[in-house]
């Protein structure tokens, strides 16, 4: 046992620092959303670099790829043909806006890690009693898989229109030196244990570790895409009451008060818009939204009365189905949501409101109101919403 307890112990803490990541390896944190949303194509950059850093399901397949390259040419060869594939399908998908499903395309990236840790034990020869295929431009092919994942995770945000492909590329070069970095530690690890005795061992024990690695991973993956897709299968049965209500908890649950205006958005997919309200200083808003289905991009913000230089003032962004709670108004002036539909499937907001507000000065009069509204007048809305 001595023999192999040193490569057990590193490839144990490698495998530590894998799992002690994210749940899924392409998540981006509510600060990297809104940095990426105020930032401009530096920002982009940087949080490029950071994501590939932390995106270990890409890092372990490059680790696998580089596992037993020796020669200079060879590693160039072979991350080339990995960053030339990610790069096409992360640039032409995030710019035509061509989405997937993230838990699937991260299932199939997580089996790609399997692949090239099957490939490095010689698993074709030794197990199937075939020839490999060409490991050139299956890391190529893999690589276009692994740049849809990239995209459909930078889909997630709001893209400026304007600079949209300077966002992706940005973003991309940041990919690039992530992976630079990462991979400039992973050859040192290996070129050490390349030098000693334990390599041999150190070699079947990581890779057959990938190959576990990759299918837990997977397994993660698909549990979370039947989530995704079949949400309901997941919804606890509701369990009948045992009890009856006394007089005073009906009297109670049928005292919620009225809310002043329900209104009901559809959503188509890529769609974005803007809900907003216009109130003076320390009024109280209260509300309630929620979506069809699949979640949304939103960041609830205010802008002060009188100003021109574009502030706002941003509550809350995040990616969700639903929202509720309540605002004391920070200031005069405009107050809602602007949402993103930035999922694969159009969606429809039902949003409810209760307080003091009035519809924008500089809106025209909206249409006869569809939905209940106790005032008699429809909220103001901007931007792409419903006027």
């Amino acid at each position: 046992m001595a023999f192999i307890s040193q490569p057990i112990r590193w490839v144990l803490v490698l495998l530590a620092l894998l799992f002690a990541s994210q749940a899924f390896g392409h998540g981006m944190s509510d600060a990297e959303k809104q940095s990426i949303i105020e930032g401009g194509n530096l920002r982009y950059l940087w949080i490029g670099a950071t994501h590939m850093l932390s995106g270990y399901d890409h890092l372990a397949f490059v680790f696998g790829i580089v596992f037993f390259l020796t020669r200079f040419k060879d590693i160039v060869k072979y991350i080339t043909a990995f960053t030339v594939g990610h790069s096409i399908t992360l640039i032409i998908a995030t710019f035509n806006g061509i989405k997937i499903n993230y838990f699937l395309i991260d299932a199939i990236i997580a089996l790609s890690v399997c692949y090239i840790a099957f490939q490095n034990l010689d698993g074709f020869k030794k197990y199937l009693n075939l020839n490999p295929p060409n490991m050139l431009a299956m890391i190529f092919g893999l690589g276009l898989i692994h740049g849809l994942g990239l995209s459909t995770r930078l889909q997630q945000l709001p893209l400026s229109e304007d600079q949209l492909l300077m966002n992706i590329i940005s973003f991309n070069v940041g990919i690039e030196l992530g992976q630079i970095a990462a991979l400039a530690v992973m050859l040192v690890v290996i070129n050490l244990f390349r030098k000693s005795r334990y390599f041999p061992s150190f070699s079947q024990i990581a890779n057959y570790a990938l190959i576990v690695f990759g299918a837990v991973l997977f397994l993660m993956q698909m549990h979370g895409y039947v989530h995704s897709k079949h949400p309901e299968e997941f919804m606890p049965t509701p369990v009948a009451p045992t009890m009856t209500l006394s007089a005073a908890q009906q009297a109670l649950s049928t005292s919620s008060p009225a809310w002043r205006d329900t209104q009901t958005i559809p959503l188509a997919v890529g769609a974005e818009l803007e809900f907003k309200l216009k109130f003076e200083k320390d009024a109280v808003l209260e509300y309630t939204w929620k979506t069809d289905g699949a979640a949304v991009f939103y960041d609830f913000h205010g802008e002060p009365a009188g100003d021109t230089t574009g502030y706002f003032k941003s509550y809350k962004t995040d990616t969700s189905t639903q929202a509720s709670g309540s605002l004391t108004t920070p200031f005069k002036g405009t107050h809602g949501w602007y949402w993103k539909n930035t999922s694969t499937t159009p969606v429809v907001i039902t949003v409810q409101t209760q307080g003091p507000y009035e519809p924008l000065a500089n809106t025209a009069p909206p249409p006869a109101p569809t939905a209940t509204n106790a005032s008699g007048s429809a909220p103001a809305k901007t931007h792409d919403s419903i006027d």
